[in-house]
């Protein structure tokens, strides 16, 4: 067998839930000839973007009611970066300008490709495009705060540069803005951080 060849295929997709994303039961046969069950989340793609301001030395954050935390008996929220699930026929560049405008009420310029990244392969479909973006005051445009009637109920933190790298690594719980925060510090290490005033 050889590298580009699949080890497992999948035989049948049984779909066990449909809503905002799908619950998929796939049956494969694996190499040995066994057949195997497992569970795929699908929900789609989706961006994250982490914009920064690095005259001020700011980046914006949000934080919301996240359920899956609250089922853990975990914190209700944690910081995130502007994330969401791509709209069909929407460019993963325009998804993360219409998230930021939604979320932050900032406009984005330029975005910096960070990567493509399958967060959680063993069970998920969606693939995250991860972007750091400049912005400054002038390309505020509104409160943010989410869709209304969608209860997102987002709150804008426009945090200062210093006070998350003080935070440290273990205070970003959210892999998306941990990768991005690890992105953000190299880059503005390359640009000899902070900026002589």
């Amino acid at each position: 067998m050889s590298a580009s060849e699949p080890r497992h295929r999948i035989e049948s997709v049984d779909t066990a839930y449909q809503g905002w994303g799908r619950l998929l039961l796939a049956t494969l046969r694996t190499p040995d000839g066994s057949r195997i069950t497992r569970q795929i989340e699908d929900h789609g793609d989706a961006v994250g973007v982490l914009p920064y301001d690095a005259a001020r030395g700011t980046v914006l954050l949000v934080s919301q009611s996240r359920p899956p935390l609250i089922f853990r008996g975990e914190a209700e929220s944690v910081f995130e970066v502007l994330a969401g699930r791509i709209d069909p026929g929407e460019a993963a560049e325009a998804s993360a300008r219409r998230e930021a405008e939604e979320e932050c009420g900032v406009a984005l310029g330029t975005l910096a490709l960070v990567g493509h990244f399958f967060a959680m392969p063993a069970v998920s479909t969606e693939r995250l495009s991860l972007y750091l973006a400049a912005y400054s005051v002038a390309d505020r445009t509104g409160a943010g705060g989410g869709i209304a009637g969608d209860h997102e109920d987002i709150e804008v933190i426009e945090m200062r540069l210093d006070d998350l790298w003080a935070m440290g690594m273990s205070a970003l719980a959210d892999m998306k803005t941990a990768l991005l925060v690890l992105a953000l510090r190299e880059r503005l290490a390359a640009q000899a951080w902070p900026p002589a005033g």
